[in-house]
C-alpha cells in the first residue's frame, strides 16, 4: 500500500518536474514564448490580424471581440493580454465577469488559486474602485503536465529539492503523509504551478469598463535579474 502511494504522488510530482522548462503557459495552445515576431506569427496563423499603429492583433476570443497585446523580457514573450474591444457598464461588466468565473470553475485545464466570489447585482464596483481602490481580479494557474514515464535522477532530484529521500517518503506514518501532501503542494504550487499564471480583471476606463485577461509565463517574467 505504502509503495502505491508513493508510485502515485511521485507521479504527480515529477510530472511537472520533467517538463519545468517546458511545460508553460498555453494560450490557444501556442505556448506563452519565444520572441515576439514568432508569437504574432503563430497568432496570425489562428485568423488574428496584426495593426500595425497599435503594435497589437485583433480577432475574436471566446465569443468576444478581443485585442491581443504582447509583452516581452529580454526578447522573450512571458505575457499575451486579451483585452475587450469595447468597454461596457456596470451592469453588463458583472455578468461579463461572473460569467468568466463560472467558465474558469468549470474547465479542468484550470486550478483556482483564490476563491472568486461572483458579484451581486448590489456590487457597486464604480465606488469601491474609485473609493476604495477596490480590484476585481480572478486568478487561476494551469495544470501540469504528467508523465508516466521518469528517470531515477529525477525521482531523485525533486526529493531532494523537498528535502526528503525515498525511503523516507515511503517511511511515513499516515499523519506524516498527509503533512507530506501539504508540503508537496505548496512547494509546487510556489516553484512550478504558479509559473504558469492566468487571471483575469476589471479594467476601469471612467464609467466605463473592460475585462484584460493575463496569460502569463513566470518563467520569462522580470525578476531582478538586470537590476
Amino acid at each position: 500500500m505504502k509503495m502505491r502511494y508513493f508510485s502515485f504522488l511521485m507521479f504527480l510530482m515529477l510530472g511537472v518536474y520533467a517538463f519545468a522548462q517546458k511545460d508553460v503557459t498555453q494560450f490557444l495552445g501556442i505556448p506563452v514564448d519565444g520572441t515576439k515576431t514568432e508569437m504574432v506569427q503563430k497568432l496570425k496563423a489562428k485568423g488574428f490580424k496584426y495593426n500595425s499603429t497599435y503594435d497589437w492583433l485583433e480577432g475574436e476570443f471566446n465569443g468576444r471581440e478581443v485585442v491581443l497585446l504582447i509583452a516581452t523580457n529580454n526578447n522573450k514573450v512571458w505575457r499575451v493580454a486579451v483585452r475587450d474591444k469595447w468597454t461596457m457598464d456596470e451592469t453588463n461588466i458583472k455578468i461579463r465577469y461572473n460569467d468568466l468565473c463560472r467558465q474558469f470553475a468549470k474547465n479542468e485545464k484550470y486550478c483556482s488559486l483564490n476563491d472568486n466570489p461572483l458579484l451581486s447585482e448590489e456590487e457597486n464596483i464604480g465606488y469601491e474602485m474609485l473609493v476604495n481602490n477596490k480590484r476585481y481580479e480572478s486568478a487561476y494557474f494551469q495544470s501540469p503536465v504528467k508523465l508516466s514515464e521518469l528517470s531515477e535522477e529525477e525521482n531523485n532530484k525533486i526529493l531532494s529539492e523537498m528535502g526528503f529521500d525515498k525511503d523516507t517518503v515511503d517511511g511515513l506514518s499516515d499523519s506524516e503523509k498527509k503533512e507530506f501532501d501539504n508540503t508537496f503542494v505548496d512547494y509546487m504550487t510556489e516553484k512550478y504551478w504558479s509559473k504558469k499564471m492566468v487571471w483575469f480583471i476589471i479594467n476601469d476606463e471612467g464609467l466605463k469598463y473592460r475585462i484584460v485577461i493575463f496569460y502569463d509565463n513566470e518563467y520569462n517574467h522580470a525578476d531582478g535579474e538586470d537590476l
